[in-house]
């Protein structure tokens, strides 16, 4: 049960982290490009980079810091990093062709799934 309440200590955390940095960059900056977002995302993607290397070959850390700040903060934070890891992990085994399908596939899979779910919802 403990394992449950540090993810959501970590998912509270990220979400809001999320929610103050985009709207900071879209005041700061405008929102003709989705920039929080991307910032959002790229540098969730360099968090989980950093941080599974360190709490898994760095240093024999706890298990519950992965679930505190990996599943719990980033996972609010954003999913996309999950993504690139995944994605990364997939370049460093030397499978290229189902990394390749993973980004081409989440990319345009992705996007048809978003235009699909906006017309099921206009036609509801």
């Amino acid at each position: 049960m403990i394992n449950y309440f540090i993810i959501g200590i970590g998912g509270f955390a990220g979400a809001i982290t999320r929610y103050a940095l985009a709207v900071w960059i879209g005041q700061k900056w405008g929102r003709s490009f989705p920039l929080g977002t991307f910032v959002i995302n790229v540098s969730g993607s360099f968090l989980i980079g950093l941080l599974m290397t360190l709490l898994t070959e760095k240093f024999m850390a706890n298990p519950q810091w992965r679930l505190l700040l990996v599943v719990g903060f980033l996972g609010a934070y954003t999913t996309f990093s999950t993504f690139e890891y995944e994605t990364g992990n997939l370049i460093k085994d030397s499978e290229i062709v189902l990394a390749a399908l993973n980004v081409v596939l989440s990319v345009v899979l992705g996007f048809v799934a978003l235009k699909m779910g906006e017309v099921i919802a206009k036609s509801i």
